[in-house]
């Protein structure tokens, strides 16, 4: 992803009609995984089997989709992509691709029956590869909006952003689709609640009366050379929520189901606290980098 190398591919599906989309990210073989969610509103996928304390460690491919719920469908196009190539955990009956998804709330962007499909989960994958990959308004950041907890009014697109960092041979990448509730971090709101200058705008923006206080997400994936452990992904995940609270504010709300992956290839021996801090600068970095496209 973005350069990570070690066969991680990214491929997008768009509507730029209905404005939604997704966007896979393939792992090679033998990539560990976890991940973390810390928003309170998540649409996933198999999300659960990353805890580390479950019994598969590997993750083939996962699916960053528009179309809220709905949109989880496109990861069944995955699995069956992943399925044509011979992927998947080992079992008496077959492989079984393990095909985690993810998805935003764009229903009100663009046409909201129109959601991304089994059919552009599977044309996402096939389309696949390891050349930097479009950021912006495409892919899961198509029908994308940011800003929402101050009311529809004030609400801004939001996309897709990227960020790849290197220390010596340790790569850290990340892809975020930013549907966030909060807005890009500029250190204002903090002074003004130090200063006691803050007010709510509206007055209460978490409330059932703003619109928008439950149509949020932010959904990333993080991938790394290195190699790590399935606990060691989860705490790098954990890392990279650090880096999303820093560039949006506020972050992780009820009505935001924010929650990252991290894929591990293992190319590499890595100091782990290295990676935990790649992480949080690529997640902050690939989230603010949203604003300039």
């Amino acid at each position: 992803m973005l350069g990570v190398g070690g066969g991680v591919l990214v491929g997008h599906w768009t509507d730029e009609a209905a404005l939604t989309g997704c966007t896979v990210v393939v792992f090679p073989e033998g990539t560990t995984a976890s991940g973390e969610i810390r928003g309170g509103a998540p649409a996933t996928r198999d999300f659960a089997l990353l805890a580390p304390e479950r019994t598969v460690n590997q993750v083939d491919a996962v699916v960053l989709s528009g179309g809220s719920a709905f949109g989880l469908a496109a990861a069944d196009g995955v699995m069956r992509w992943c399925e044509e190539q011979g992927r998947g955990f080992e079992t008496r009956g077959g492989r079984v691709p393990i095909v985690v998804g993810l998805s935003l709330y764009d229903l009100t962007e663009g046409d909201g029956t129109v959601r991304p499909s089994p059919d552009a989960g599977y044309a996402a994958a096939r389309m696949a590869s390891d050349a930097p990959p479009s950021l912006g308004r495409v892919g899961a950041g198509t029908g994308a909006t940011m800003n929402k907890w101050r009311g529809a009014e004030n609400r801004q697109p939001g996309g897709l952003g990227g960020a790849l960092l290197h220390v010596d041979d340790v790569i850290v990448g990340a892809l975020v689709a930013v549907n966030a509730s909060g807005e890009f971090n500029d250190g204002s709101l903090q002074q003004a609640l130090i200063d006691g200058t803050y007010e709510h705008r509206p007055a209460n923006p978490f409330s059932d009366s703003n619109d928008e206080a439950h149509t949020n997400t932010t959904i990333g994936v993080i991938a790394t050379n290195a190699k790590l452990d399935k606990a060691a992904c989860f705490r790098v995940a954990r890392s990279g929520h650090s880096g999303m609270a820093r560039a949006l504010l506020p972050a992780h709300t009820d009505g935001d189901g924010d929650a990252l992956v991290v894929g591990a290839t293992g190319q590499i021996e890595a100091d782990f606290n290295l990676v935990r801090l790649m992480a949080a600068a690529a997640v902050e970095t690939a989230v603010k980098a949203v604003g300039r496209h």
